[in-house]
């Protein structure tokens, strides 16, 4: 049965309002085939235990979730949910005992969903064969499969459990790359890496045939290339297109801040802000460019928003280069060309660009500014900013959290030095499986939580190199700005 939900509406005005609908995936079965060989190629970097993922990690992070936005679902159910006989039902998107929740949307059901239509069936196998170079035997066999199987074909790469007919999609679970909700558009990728373009696809078919978006159509804005870029020399130059989805945040009603990194090309900022500009989606964009590597990969990895006046960050990357008389004489001669810093430029339809010092200047201009903050801007950083953690922290994403609402954050357990200077700011730490069972005990209320960062296993997750805040597309926010 199609998921339908006459309440849906599309409306993200900033990163820290109160989230009401978004869009996940659940580990499948692709990833835990993952080969050494392949990892990087597949932008993992590692290999990762499947059932550990999903059972001790990934199964956590739904049930919360669900009892911020769909507590229906979960509330009084927890002990039966996690019963060893019913085989995880509850998180699996084939079986009848899925949640099939309205708030915390599985992809996989929704791609089930527009694949039992047959002329959106047959267009995208064709489509997928043509991208996978699949035979025209095979192309004929998965226009003739179920839609449920066919759905998880399409995304784990497995015909049968031991018959892999293309490579899986493992990046799939980071859903905010594929598209980002702003403001009541949505605005999807144009990935850097071939590994992510099947996932672009699937994700094109569900936005513009699943009846949930039917509203919404005229709304989705697709990057295009630059004129003539088949001309260019190289498979793989510096002038491509790409845009993902952790480079994208949408900090206020009207502004967008959009990274260069390693997977946004500056091509690819610049196409995303005529076309947010033509369509008057938002009044302001600023593109904050850091170093292309891989440590860094998304502007999510390095800065997150916790609250209209705190934001977590990695130092290093955020703060102004010292004045050069400050310098050891050695820096006289550094090659410029090979220093790290960050450039930061906003833009306004018609007005001249203006140039922001560092990223501590922006997120304070953004809190003080655009969301009206009365206080003095605040800073968490990454492994308190106790060097060698903040790097190690930052690489395990201490900086990319999930806002579920105005100061209560997700993020992973293993940061250690990032969750002391969150209790230095002030803020409540907790586990989520002790915060689940005070939410089913009834000695907590997820509307009432404030100030807390919730503490998530990640053993495993963790390898994959993306936090909650990759882990989520936010598509139903509250405005912050209507609250006061």
């Amino acid at each position: 049965m199609t998921l339908t939900n006459s309440d849906f509406k599309i409306d993200v005005t900033s990163e820290i309002g109160t989230l009401r609908t978004l869009l996940i995936h659940s580990p499948d079965s692709g990833l835990g085939k993952v080969v050494p060989s392949k990892a990087q190629d597949w932008l993992f970097e590692d290999i990762i235990h499947l059932d550990t993922v999903r059972r001790n990690e990934y199964d956590y992070y739904v049930k919360l979730l669900l009892y911020f936005l769909d507590p229906d679902k979960i509330k009084g159910k927890l002990h039966q949910i996690d019963e060893e006989s019913t085989r995880r039902s509850f998180f699996k998107p084939d079986n009848a005992g899925f949640h099939s929740s309205e708030k915390v949307i599985e992809i996989q059901t929704l791609l089930a969903d527009i694949l039992q239509q047959p002329d959106i069936r047959k267009k995208l196998v064709a489509s997928v064969c043509a991208v996978e170079s699949c035979n025209y035997r095979l192309q004929q066999q998965l226009t003739d499969t179920n839609p449920v199987e066919l759905a998880k074909i399409f995304i784990s790469g497995s015909l049968t459990t031991e018959e892999m007919i293309f490579a899986p999609i493992p990046n799939l679970i980071f859903s905010r790359d594929l598209g980002i909700a702003v403001n009541n558009h949505m605005l999807l990728n144009k990935p850097a890496k071939k590994a992510r373009f099947r996932e672009t696809l699937l994700m094109r078919y569900i936005f513009f045939n699943h009846p949930l978006f039917e509203a919404y159509r005229d709304n989705i804005l697709e990057i295009p290339e630059t004129a003539q870029h088949f001309l260019r020399p190289g498979e793989e130059s510096e002038g491509r297109t790409t845009l993902e989805g952790g480079d994208v945040m949408m900090v206020s009603p009207d502004h967008l801040v959009i990274g260069c990194s390693e997977r946004t090309s500056v091509s690819g900022a610049n196409e995303a802000i005529r076309l947010l500009f033509d369509n008057n989606v938002v009044k302001k964009v600023t593109i904050v460019k850091i170093p292309n590597k891989r440590d860094y990969m998304h502007i999510d990895t390095v800065f997150t928003q916790v609250r209209r006046d705190t934001w977590v960050l990695l130092r290093s990357l955020a703060v102004a280069e010292a004045p050069i008389e400050e310098r050891e004489p050695i820096s006289w001669f550094a090659d410029k060309k090979q220093k790290e810093r960050t450039e930061i430029v906003q833009f306004e339809k018609d007005k001249k660009p203006r140039l922001f010092g560092c990223i501590e200047d922006l997120l304070a201009d953004i809190s003080e500014n655009d969301l009206k903050s009365s206080v003095k801007t605040k800073f968490i950083y990454s492994g308190n900013n106790t060097f060698p953690f903040d790097a190690r922290e930052q690489w395990t994403d201490s900086c990319n959290l999930l806002a579920l609402k105005e100061g209560v954050v997700v993020g992973y357990d293993r940061n250690d030095k990032t969750v002391e200077a969150f209790k230095e700011g002030g803020f409540n730490v907790i586990r989520v499986a002790e915060l689940l069972q005070k939410f089913e005990n009834n000695e907590l209320d997820p509307q009432n939580l404030t100030d807390t960062l919730i503490l998530m296993p990640s053993a495993e997750l963790s390898r994959a190199r993306g936090g909650f805040h990759c882990m989520s597309m936010p598509i139903l926010r509250d405005n912050v700005l209507n609250l006061d």
